[in-house]
């Protein structure tokens, strides 16, 4: 089985359309793509099951329940309670160091500061698994930072984070059939060019 955990706040309205909230967008968009449906988890977030057949066995899209702060706690206990393998699990978020629909896919790393990757390199107990950053931009830099990802994002912004999610869902596709060097290769340059 596969994990695909989408990052944000809790799946409230208001913080529904924030640039924190990009990581649910994208499995949303994964799920829609699938026809499968967000239920409740064993552990304290949604998930939606995809059976897509084949040798690499199901796929599941989890959005924690919990503040971004605690994401951990959710993909943690999913990856506990459904033995997931870490080569198997794929997270999803928001990232204000990359330019506003800029894709970077990478097999581990720091947390750069986002704090819901933290938290899940603390419940994992590690840093070393797949991440997909989204690009939400920095803005300006005199705004605080929180203030920031909490906001929804301006209509100009729009069509380039609209694009950033369906490729992003695209790229998620690409990982579960072929892997993650397969998405660097195909994502990470694309964006550089």
């Amino acid at each position: 089985m596969k994990l695909v955990a989408g990052l944000g706040n809790v799946p409230e309205s208001r913080y529904r359309g924030t640039r924190h909230n990009v990581g649910f967008e994208v499995v949303d968009l994964l799920a829609r793509r699938h026809g499968v449906p967000f239920d409740a988890a064993p552990v304290d977030a949604l998930q939606a099951r995809w059976k897509p057949g084949g040798p690499g066995g199901d796929v599941l899209f989890v959005k924690p329940l919990t503040l971004m702060n605690l994401s951990g706690q959710a993909v943690g206990g999913a990856c506990r309670y459904y033995k997931v393998a870490l080569e198997d699990v794929l997270i999803v978020c928001d990232d204000v160091n990359l330019p506003l629909g800029r894709l970077r896919a990478r097999a581990s790393g720091s947390e750069g500061g986002h704090n819901g990757l933290r938290s899940i390199a603390s419940h994992l107990g590690t840093t070393g698994y797949a991440r997909l950053r989204v690009g939400v931009g920095r803005g300006d830099v005199r705004r605080d930072l929180a203030d920031h990802v909490l906001a929804r994002f301006e209509p100009e912004e729009l069509p380039g984070i609209a694009d950033a999610i369906t490729r992003g869902a695209d790229a998620i596709d690409l990982w579960i059939a072929d892997g993650l060097a397969r998405v660097m290769n195909t994502f990470n340059r694309a964006e550089e060019e």
